[in-house]
């Protein structure tokens, strides 16, 4: 009994639905069609509402169509063959008046010294800050190489044992090797 009262209820909630849908698709649409907004697309809608006019005939030559028409010719040319490359012309005849060739003085050259030294490789080390101290009115760098801690020096002090800090200014630090060569400015931040 149970079920039956199931399947009533279950009946009776598919019939409401259905009615709702057969009732909704039945009523027409409760908002009207929105205006249009440029005169452009008024005039197409116009245009759409006007019967169409009667289409002219084009003018047709049929007496052309039953004239000679030319033969086609025999072709001079096909473009899916190809031709093999031409040769090279022949190289010009060799002069007949001939004259002994005279022998060259062969040159000398200078002995080369050795060569160059290599260029200095780059200072790796980056400007990281300023240390003031107001006591000594110095100004001291704080550079890092990378691998260990920060590194402190004051103009003219040597870093890591082969640089010397030259200038220190407020975004960048000049630095050389120890023997002056190499000179390099290295801007706050990296290099």
């Amino acid at each position: 009994m149970a079920t039956n009262r199931r399947q009533l209820a279950l009946l009776v909630v598919l019939a409401a639905v259905l009615a709702l849908v057969v009732y909704r698709s039945l009523q027409p649409p409760s908002t009207p069609q929105p205006a249009a907004s440029n005169t452009q697309a008024a005039a197409r809608g116009a245009k759409r509402d006007q019967a169409p006019k009667a289409a002219e005939a084009p003018d047709v030559h049929l007496d052309a169509l039953s004239s000679d028409r030319p033969k086609p010719e025999t072709a001079r040319r096909d473009l899916f063959r190809f031709k093999p490359k031409a040769p090279p012309p022949p190289p010009p005849p060799p002069p007949t008046n001939v004259t002994p060739a005279v022998p060259q003085q062969p040159t000398v050259q200078a002995p080369v010294g050795p060569p160059p030294p290599p260029p200095l490789p780059p200072i790796t080390l980056k400007f990281i800050g300023i240390i003031e101290a107001p006591a000594e009115q110095k100004k001291i760098a704080v550079l890092s190489d990378g691998r260990g801690g920060p590194i402190y020096g004051k103009e003219g002090e040597t870093v890591l044992g082969q640089y010397r800090i030259l200038k220190i200014g407020v975004e960048s630090v000049e630095m050389s090797y120890l023997d002056g060569r190499g000179r390099q400015t290295i801007r706050l931040g990296g290099q």
